[in-house]
């Protein structure tokens, strides 16, 4: 099992990784697919706004919280109104490039701030987070007992951890992960939620609701294809969108269809 001393000096050729963003050409391929095929699908059937307006219903009124932005690099969809809305806002990321572009965007902001830092690194000491907003990093750490214990300390009394990233339980998806994988150049720091790290985050903290995304509505490419009009391509879409965030709150099975994971967590 990975310890902390590994995962901090695994860190150091994460933070140089991406410094400079040097891919290889399988993981540009990759990153092509994801960026440009799924984010342009999630995009267009409205996922990625309901994942961020879902996002915001489960911050609900921060006033008065002090906020972890982390792994933020030079800021996400929602790290300036984090900042502009906290009572204390610290956004952490390895790259100080990142947080260097991050801290010129809120430099407005008197009680903000971006720390390129690593968060398992004994410097960084603040605590009592209210809100640990984690948007596509928790899988990034390979071990999970580690990473839940490092959570908890840093949480205040039942404050909550808002997340999204990335499942690997649907077999489709664990067969494209698993060819690509030897090929990927940032295998190291790259762990899809499989069903045991799921188990350890429910040990670790209560569960408050969970929102899957691109179950039923990963076919959408393929459906795409079909000779229809892009109404009723769109329309199809939608529905199975629908129906994966709908079930996804509910039914587990559901859930482990979905490629990403909305997940609102609470220290116990």
């Amino acid at each position: 099992m990975e310890s902390v001393e590994e995962t901090i000096e695994k860190n150091k050729a994460q933070k140089a990784f991406y410094n400079k963003k040097k891919k290889n050409i399988p993981t540009r391929i990759w990153s092509f697919i994801r960026e440009k095929g799924l984010k342009d699908i999630r995009k267009e059937l409205g996922i990625l706004e309901q994942s961020y307006t879902l996002h915001k219903q489960w911050l609900g009124d921060f006033s008065d919280k002090k906020i972890l932005d982390l792994g933020c690099f030079a800021g996400n969809a929602l790290s300036v109104y984090l900042a502009e809305n906290s009572n204390q806002y610290i956004g952490i990321d390895l790259s100080d490039k990142g947080i260097e572009k991050l801290n010129k965007k809120i430099a407005h902001i008197s009680t903000a701030k971006g720390m390129a830092i690593d968060f398992f690194s004994e410097d960084f000491s603040d605590t009592h987070f209210d809100i640990i907003y984690a948007y596509g990093v928790l899988h990034h750490f390979k071990n999970v007992d580690n990473l839940v214990q490092r959570l908890d300390e840093k949480l205040a009394p039942n404050g909550i951890i808002i997340s999204y990233d990335p499942l690997k339980t649907s077999f489709p998806v664990w067969v494209a992960r698993s060819l690509y994988r030897p090929f990927q150049s940032d295998a190291a720091w790259e762990f899809p939620f499989g069903r045991k790290t799921l188990k350890k985050l429910e040990q670790a903290f209560t569960i408050k609701e969970t929102r899957g995304v691109l179950g039923t509505a990963k076919w959408y490419f393929l459906y795409q294809l079909l000779p229809l009009s892009k109404e009723k391509k769109l329309a199809w879409g939608k529905r199975a969108h629908q129906k994966d965030w709908e079930r996804s709150a509910t039914s587990r099975k559901h859930l482990l269809t979905c490629m990403q994971l909305n997940l609102l967590l609470q220290k116990k």
